[in-house]
């Protein structure tokens, strides 16, 4: 299994199973890291650049018709990223229920399933949401991303308490009711 630097476990054998498609891939799948990063890297840009931008790990809409198969897979790019923008828990499924304007600890934590390899230069980072009780568990390394799993019971109180709070802040009282001006 995967670890983490400091050791701990991730949760997964491969990162790259539970990757859907790179950030920087477009929706008529262009390789926009080469566009706006390309600095960087400047014979992958020019690479890039000769082939109109076409990012090998993905299949374009155009030949998603047609049984096509991508050139590379993911692991193959040097630029890759992929980090998971739900809301919601990828282990038990809790959603994240933010206040505005509240100090309280977010119900969702960023778990990464791979790490970029220091200095500034981008690299590959898989990145998905855990509600913070699954973040504990697969650190703990007894928990699989994978696993079959139910919301942890205090993580239920703690999103329910949040959305009675967000549902008193919504309810309206007119300002008769409010001064009893009968």
């Amino acid at each position: 299994m995967e670890k983490a630097p400091g050791g701990t476990s991730v949760g997964v054998d491969d990162p790259y199973d539970h990757v859907q498609r790179c950030d920087f891939v477009t929706g008529e799948g262009k390789c926009r890291w080469a566009r706006e990063h390309g600095h960087h890297d400047p014979e992958f840009a020019n690479t890039r650049s000769a082939d109109d931008f076409r990012c090998p790990a993905a299949i374009a809409p155009d030949d998603a018709d047609a049984d096509a198969e991508p050139e590379w897979d993911w692991v193959d790019c040097p630029h890759f990223r992929s980090r998971n923008h739900d809301r919601e828990c990828v282990r038990c499924g809790l959603e994240e229920r933010r206040m505005a304007h509240s100090a309280d600890r977010p119900l969702l934590e960023e778990h990464h399933l791979s790490y970029r390899e220091g200095g500034n230069e981008l690299s590959h980072e898989i990145t998905v949401f855990l509600c913070r009780w699954c973040h504990a568990k697969i650190h703990q390394s007894w928990a699989r991303l994978d696993d079959d799993a139910n919301p942890d019971p205090e993580a239920i109180a703690q999103r329910e308490q949040r959305r009675s709070k967000e549902q008193s802040e919504l309810g309206f009282e007119s300002a008769a009711d409010r001064y009893d001006d009968s």
